[in-house]
């Protein structure tokens, strides 16, 4: 295709400010789609995760055709703890459109990513989403991104963005908010004319970096990336260059093109273009493609560094291999070199005191949502506590912060500073406004480990918490996330209604009746400090006396439901999370003794 009229746009945006509804718009509009045709809404969520939680997890690629362009778009994850694929995706990008919701802003998220946008000399459109809402306040989001440009040391003719208003729900943007435009075209007419043609050589030597992974049935893995210089075609010789600077021989023997989100074959694409190509089994991600007479590399990807570490060992509570299909250290080994092999942020170390692996990310939720995707591919296992990878530099140990911004109203905001105050965070900045408060904080990343759900308590669920990773800096001192202790049972036993009806003036039970438990398995929290050993599985004792009244009524309070992250985050330093694609449990660690 004629390059000129190529344009590969990365789309940029903090979770849930309509990013994958405004693709949907984008395709719909551009005459993909016929009028009675049924499409399923976010089209670009492809996993079962990310239609669940509403957030994307994995870079995709799509493309659409406007007035004889091919515009490539590129999605990309709008949390920080999958910042490692933005890192790569971007590379494939000439520009980028940056989406901000007109009543909240930008957020830590859209700095995170944006940052690497313009470490990358991106051009940026801006485009205010969702102003149909009531709350909406465009000029001043606008007024916020320009600051936030500013703080980035943007350099000014990316200062100069285009804005464009737009509520992706509606499918209208416009170029002022006043208008009464009703199609996406001012943002489409955006895109053509300020966003620039791909550069690179059609005629030099072949050039392509492999920025993300596919996995087809038929042809294996994909290498997906943009061809900076040069010819791919079908049954072409190259060369592949791995991340140590090795070459190996490879043939291409497919060759795809984004049509909307489906991969089409092609035999020939030039520089430019943006494609996945099967024909090395082994690809990696950050290795590139290049001419077999004429090798030049293109040099590979900078990660930044994880920043949290939890180890995935075998289970061997009393109850392991009952609901998993893949439950042996060897499985669990594979299944982790793989997910490596695509996602370049994760680091898979060999335990040495023990069978297992020490898994490194850049967050709880980076970590917690692979252990989801283990689980539901059938895998069973355990992982520990999570814990910050700490530096040591000249002698000082360095540890991970984070920059926290916390939108809470303001009769909370006491409760808010007082649980950071005893978690080692510092304010740096607040402003308040309408009866809410936005408070951001520099706190470790240790002092957000379980945070989350004290923090829905402490709002009354009104809160919302973001961050993103500010510095490693000094160590800030030991301090106790959890304060209670937790029951832990005696003897393998069902839970029955009797017991727990006695257990639950004692703290916060986890489990209801009916629930088969082991040795060493924690049923609830205790509201003291110390561990308590309990018998969820006594019964009350039987006898021929009867009489009017003497029983008494059981009623059980609702036991408390907690999900991956909450557990991942709940435990201590002697407890594992027991993970099966039937259940989540809490244990305890060893197997023979009592804890009291």
């Amino acid at each position: 295709m004629n390059q000129h009229r190529i344009r590969n746009i990365a789309i940029i945006a903090h979770v849930d400010h309509g990013k994958t509804t405004l693709v949907d718009q984008l395709f719909r509009q551009s005459g993909m789609f016929r009028e009675n045709q049924q499409v399923v809404e976010r089209l670009m969520d492809s996993m079962d995760l990310e239609r669940e939680r509403g957030i994307t997890i994995t870079s995709k690629n799509g493309s659409f055709r406007y007035r004889g362009h091919r515009i490539n778009i590129i999605d990309t994850p709008g949390h920080a703890d999958f910042g490692g694929q933005v890192e790569r995706v971007l590379k494939m990008a000439d520009g980028a459109l940056l989406l901000v919701d007109a009543q909240e802003g930008p957020m830590p998220q859209t700095y995170f990513v944006l940052k690497k946008a313009l470490a990358l000399s991106l051009k940026v459109i801006v485009v205010i989403n969702k102003i149909d809402k009531p709350a909406a306040r465009p000029v001043w989001a606008v007024d916020q991104v320009f600051d936030l440009f500013v703080k980035l040391g943007a350099p000014d003719h990316i200062l100069d963005f285009p804005v464009v208003y737009a509520s992706s729900r509606e499918g209208y943007a416009r170029d002022d908010p006043a208008e009464d435009d009703m199609t996406m075209e001012p943002l489409l007419e955006k895109i053509i004319s300020h966003i620039p043609a791909p550069c690179g050589d059609a005629e030099a030597p072949l050039q392509m970096l492999v920025s993300s992974i596919d996995y087809s049935p038929y042809m294996g893995r994909l290498g997906i990336g943009k061809i900076t210089a040069g010819t791919l075609n079908v049954n072409k010789d190259i060369v592949v260059s791995l991340r140590d600077g090795s070459l190996i021989p490879a043939r291409i023997s497919q060759l795809y093109r984004f049509e909307g989100v489906r991969k089409i074959p092609i035999e020939i694409a030039s520089a430019g273009e943006v494609v996945a190509v099967a024909g090395m089994e082994e690809v990696t991600v950050g290795v590139t493609y290049t001419d077999a007479e004429h090798p030049s590399p293109l040099p590979p990807m900078l990660i930044d560094p994880p920043t949290i570490s939890m180890n995935f060992i075998p289970n061997d509570s009393p109850f392991a291999g009952k609901e998993g299909r893949f439950v042996t250290s060897r499985h669990l080994q594979e299944r982790l070199r793989r997910e490596v092999l695509s996602d370049v942020a994760l680091v898979v170390e060999d335990l040495d005191d023990t069978i297992g692996q020490k898994v490194s990310g850049r967050g709880e939720l980076h970590i917690s949502i692979l252990i989801e995707k283990m689980r539901r591919e059938g895998y069973e296992f355990q992982v520990t506590r999570p814990q910050v990878i700490l530096r040591n530099e000249n002698g000082a140990t360095l540890e991970p912060y984070e920059e926290l911004t916390i939108d809470v109203n303001e009769k909370y905001m006491g409760v808010v500073i007082e649980k950071m105050g005893s978690r080692k965070g510092t304010i740096a900045e607040i402003a308040q406004d309408s009866g809410m408060a936005r408070i951001i904080f520099k706190v470790p990343t240790r002092g957000l480990l379980g945070y989350r759900s004290e923090f829905l308590t402490d709002t009354r669920g009104t809160g919302t918490m973001n961050y993103v990773f500010l510095e490693y800096g000094s160590y800030a001192g030991d301090f106790r996330t959890r304060v209670n202790g937790v029951m832990v049972v005696k003897d393998p036993c069902t839970s029955v209604a009797y017991a727990l009806f006695s257990l639950q003036d004692r703290g916060i039970m986890f489990i209801g009746p009916g629930v088969n438990v082991y040795r060493g398995q924690i049923v609830g929290e205790n509201c003291r400090p110390n561990d308590m050993v309990v018998n969820p599985g006594k019964e009350k004792k039987l006898s021929n006396m009867r009489a009017a009244g003497s029983d008494e009524n059981i009623l059980l309070t609702p036991p408390r439901e907690m999900s991956l992250e909450e557990c991942i985050s709940y435990i201590n330093d002697d407890e594992l999370v027991e993970v099966t694609p039937a259940s989540i449990r809490l244990r305890k660690r060893g197997r023979a003794r009592l804890w009291g």
